[in-house]
């Protein structure tokens, strides 16, 4: 009986002292989680602003890119424009074209609006062209 008598009184020391260390793991694994959560906490809000200065950045990157395409679509434009309306070919065609309806260098003068010197040129290649060119030939 002595033995039994002194187990019940160690049965509520020994509980008082498992509920203590309880207690104390169940403060410090609270306390772990609250770091856990704050530094979790901290990797999202670096997270975030880098995803937010990526996306700004890319955002910007597209901005430009577009008003690059802009440009090269002016320029396209442009360069056709010039290419269609290129006064020289005008000329040039229209004094070869004139030539061979018979004017003369003054009238591509003042039709076509190219120099004398342009016109004499024009007016020699274009009836040189039309005139025969002298073949050789083998006599066999």
């Amino acid at each position: 009986m002595y033995i039994s008598l002194s187990f019940a009184y160690l049965i509520p020391i020994i509980s008082s002292v498992l509920v203590a260390l309880l207690s104390v793991y169940i403060v410090k694994l609270k306390r772990s989680i609250m770091q856990s959560e704050k530094r979790t906490a901290n990797m999202v809000d670096d997270l975030s602003k880098e995803v937010q200065g990526i996306s700004h950045g890319s955002m910007g990157m597209g901005r430009k890119v577009l008003s690059m395409e802009r440009k090269i679509e002016e320029l396209e434009s442009t360069i056709e424009e010039i290419q269609k309306n290129d006064p020289s070919k005008v000329s040039y065609s229209e004094a070869a074209r004139l030539v061979e309806l018979g004017a003369g260098v003054e009238d591509l003068m003042n039709s076509c609006g190219i120099s004398r010197p342009e016109a004499e040129l024009v007016s020699a290649l274009t009836t040189s062209k039309n005139t025969d060119i002298p073949t050789l030939t083998t006599n066999s």
